[in-house]
């Protein structure tokens, strides 16, 4: 089973996309700050983490940075799914994010359909460069 650490503040959009990344079948892990993503970034080496960029304690680039330093977790791939814009995309991938979602387009108070097809088809690809790596 495919292990997911979904990290981002807003409760309200944690518990809607926990549940329904539970439903899809993925295990699901979350963290609400910087910080706590960062330990259980460790503790649970996770196949895929989905990180917020505004986070308190310890801020996304922030987390994203750290977890690429780390010799543990630098491996585990980041898509960072933000409300902010997609010119922000380019510098996150600078700084180690293999993908980048922007919130407002995934339409989450619609349901997590979008979201869903976005991680299996990134989970996909990046199956698909470590096999042939």
């Amino acid at each position: 089973m495919t292990k997911i650490l979904l990290v981002e503040d807003s409760k309200f959009v944690r518990i809607a996309t926990e549940r329904a990344l539970a439903r899809a079948g993925y295990d699901v892990s979350s963290a609400g700050d910087g910080e706590e993503a960062l330990r259980m970034a460790r503790e649970k080496l996770p196949d895929l983490i989905l990180l917020d960029m505004l986070l308190p304690k310890l801020s996304g680039p922030e987390v994203l940075l750290a977890l690429k330093k780390d010799a543990a977790t630098k491996a585990i791939p980041i898509v960072v799914m933000t409300g902010m814009s997609q010119k922000n995309a380019a510098r996150l991938q600078q700084d180690g994010a293999d993908g980048f979602l922007e919130k407002s387009a995934l339409n989450l108070d619609e349901g997590a359909g979008k979201l869903l097809l976005a991680i299996r088809d990134f989970l996909k690809r990046s199956q698909g460069r470590s096999t042939t790596a």
